[in-house]
């Protein structure tokens, strides 16, 4: 499997040439097949024919580039209400907002907090839960998806 940095390097041309943006990607490896999801923005919003077009062309490059081995499905997704987060400018978007993290080390026994994104200082995240504020850098994070509020 190529590295995830070579994976984001070789895409996001190809995403941003067809009119989206780049929002992100998971890979998951599950056992013989391994799923890679990319989601895809758009100011105006995804279609469903959005996805279809950047997919098709992924699965292209990816057909000629063949940076993963073995086999995988590909699925090409808006991110949804519940967008995940990858990056500080997306953090920085979301100031405010209610989010779910999930951490790569536990901190203080536990790795999933659910709170009030506060700030964004430098490469970190500002989050209350309850009575308390939490540090995390970045790049201790697994996993961070916005809490939809209906």
């Amino acid at each position: 499997m190529a590295r995830k940095d070579d994976l984001y390097q070789l895409l996001k041309p190809v995403v941003e040439g067809m009119g989206c943006d780049f929002w992100g990607m998971d890979y998951i490896a599950q056992g013989k097949r391994s799923l890679l999801r990319i989601y895809i923005d758009k100011e105006s919003g995804v279609l469903v024919d959005d996805c279809e077009k950047v997919s098709r062309q992924i699965s292209a490059i990816l057909d000629v580039e063949d940076p993963i081995k073995g086999e995988y499905t590909l699925e090409v997704s808006s991110p949804g209400w519940d967008r995940p987060l990858f990056n500080v400018e997306q953090y920085k978007a979301y100031i405010g907002s209610i989010i779910e993290v999930r951490l790569q080390a536990p901190f203080n026994g536990r790795r999933k907090f659910k709170g009030l994104l506060a700030a964004v200082e430098n490469d970190e995240i500002v989050l209350q839960v309850d009575a308390e504020e939490f540090i995390f850098p970045v790049e201790t994070i697994d996993k961070a998806n916005v809490v939809p509020q209906y």
